[in-house]
């Protein structure tokens, strides 16, 4: 990335972001060590950024960082690392490569599209084999990231809306998934999901606050989960067909690993004895999951708080991008 910058500076004679954007780097395909690159510097310029964003998102398949991170770091710093801190990924592609980069971003677009919708499949599936808690939920969230990429990459008025929307609802989801974890890791000192069982007859607030979050991390209509998916694959749709199929195949998979979950943690008999003397949640822990139940819910409910707030950046950055592509073969040729 830093490599990236230099060349940008070097380019533009600047790094101020605002003269950046209005830049326009050049799009003639080169030849770098006998590869000729489309989209030529454009492109070679998304590639230094996508090294550092892909990892910081994180995509598939550099995202081998984030589950260990996550179950090792105490439940506060896991809540600040999925809700806020991998989404400085999303923004960068956001700002600087589709807003940057446009005919580079254009010239990676399937590889983008098709690399979010093997994250969304792929994590899924490694969701359902986990026997920790914490990893198994960490898994989840690389796959719910996997439809930020698919919304940015679209590049349409609905992918890039539902991105940004899909980024803020994780932010309130994701969080309080890996709370819902911390109530019973702290309680009985394992992440183990076998040494869990039957807790909802010690827990019934701890069970309905968990079912809640579990079935928004599903996408459940009337949550924040299901807008930010909906509107992602529907601008994937408007792109690729085949993409939007397959990356709609993690929302069965969500419902798959999330509702396995939690049936192995509450339902069930209350069997092993360390878990008959487990305390029901706290007011403490009731009034921090009031505002994320209240914040999932009413973006769900009424989705144009965002939309709305956002709307007007979006359509400019989809209008500039497109003004910035070259015309197709065809239409050139017709126009002259």
């Amino acid at each position: 990335m830093l490599i990236a910058m230099i060349a940008m500076y070097y380019d533009a004679g600047t790094t101020d972001i605002v003269a950046l954007l209005q830049h326009d780097f050049a799009s003639s395909p080169v030849t770098v060590a006998c590869i000729t690159v489309v989209g030529g510097l454009q492109t070679l310029l998304f590639l230094g950024f996508l090294a550092s964003f892909a990892v910081k998102l994180p995509m598939w398949p550099l995202h081998t960082w984030q589950p260990d991170a996550y179950v090792q770091a105490p439940t506060a710093a896991t809540v600040v690392l999925s809700a806020i801190l991998v989404k400085m990924g999303g923004y960068g592609f956001l700002r600087f490569s589709l807003g940057m980069f446009p005919v580079g971003s254009d010239v990676m677009q399937d590889l983008m599209l098709w690399l979010s919708a093997i994250a969304i499949v792929y994590t899924s599936l490694i969701a359902f084999v986990q026997h920790d808690m914490k990893r198994l939920i960490a898994y989840s969230s690389i796959a719910h990231m996997g439809f930020v990429t698919l919304g940015i990459f679209s590049a349409n008025q609905q992918g890039i809306d539902g991105a940004i929307f899909q980024m803020v609802s994780h932010g309130f989801i994701s969080a309080a998934m890996f709370l819902c974890a911390g109530v019973v890791i702290d309680r009985l000192r394992t992440q183990d999901i076998d040494a869990f069982g039957g807790l909802q007859a010690r827990m019934p607030a701890y069970a309905l606050v968990f079912l809640f979050f579990t079935m928004a991390n599903v996408g459940l209509p009337g949550t924040s989960g299901f807008v930010g998916e909906f509107l992602t694959l529907m601008g994937a749709f408007q792109v690729n067909t085949w993409v939007a199929l397959v990356a709609t195949s993690g929302v069965i998979f969500a419902g798959g690993y999330g509702l396995r979950l939690y049936r192995r943690v509450m339902l069930g008999d209350l069997i092993k004895e360390a878990l008959k003397s487990v305390t029901d949640m706290s007011g403490r822990e009731k009034a921090i999951f009031a505002p994320l139940v209240v914040m999932v819910l009413l973006l769900g409910l009424y989705p144009a708080l965002v939309t709305d707030m956002i709307g007007a950046s979006t359509a400019h950055l989809t209008q500039t991008y497109q003004a910035a592509l070259p015309a197709p073969a065809g239409l050139q040729a017709a126009s002259n």
